[in-house]
């Protein structure tokens, strides 16, 4: 593994791990909410937590550009100071993040939706509050979906290449991921460092979706643990 290619990998590994971590405790608030509350809005809020998923990266992250830049809403000359996300690896983390929130949320709201809503009434009644609920019983429960969740958002952020792009950009050793190092070597005609991207790229994904699919399915998991 020649030196970019670790580099690319490191920085992959490094940019999807902190998005995953910033992004998984909200997506999982608001897969919860929209599990459990019927609330004016409610469409809407759907429909902006998927727009990430149907839009292409390129736009979203000139959205986040126009957003972060210097005359942005969140940008230098808004807010007095610089967030240091543009042309920088927390740009790639952010974009990252907001590209990977609606794999998430679908994913860790399928979960709660398959815990029994009559148990958590049961714990009610039985003097737990709505937080010790949460965290002693729904959470527990729903515990498989949602590590499947966490799997499945982190490997979309591994992947991600539209949206950090334009944020980030695509400097060597600074901001350049898997993505961006596979499209480069592409471009410049390294075809083997191209190749290894590749079939680095190939794996993680096989791996990622078939651990999401036996934690998400406890019929394999139990087929699995059988043998």
């Amino acid at each position: 593994m020649g030196p970019e290619v670790g580099s690319a990998l490191r920085l992959s590994v490094q940019v999807a791990l902190v998005a995953t971590v910033v992004i998984f405790p909200v997506a999982t608030v608001l897969a919860y909410w929209m599990a459990r509350h019927d609330f004016p809005g409610k469409g809407l809020v759907a429909a902006l937590t998927t727009l990430p998923l149907v839009m292409p990266p390129t736009a979203m992250g000139l959205l986040l550009l126009r957003l972060f830049g210097a005359d942005g809403l969140l940008g230098r000359n808004t807010l007095g100071f610089d967030l240091d996300l543009v042309l920088t690896w927390k740009g790639a983390v952010v974009a990252a993040g907001i590209m990977s929130l609606p794999l998430v949320v679908r994913t860790a709201r399928v979960s709660f939706e398959a815990v029994d809503p009559r148990l958590e009434s049961m714990a009610r009644t039985l003097g737990h509050g709505h937080s010790s609920t949460f965290f002693r019983f729904t959470l527990p429960l729903a515990r498989r979906g949602l590590v499947a969740a966490a799997i499945l958002g982190f490997t979309r952020a591994v992947g991600e290449f539209g949206a950090a792009m334009m944020v980030a950009g695509n400097i060597p050793g600074r901001t350049r991921t898997l993505s961006m190092a596979l499209y480069s070597a592409q471009q410049q005609g390294r075809d083997v460092e191209a190749t290894t991207f590749l079939l680095i790229a190939i794996a993680v994904g096989v791996v990622a979706v078939f651990a999401s699919e036996r934690l998400a399915d406890p019929k394999l998991s139990r087929r699995g643990a059988g043998r």
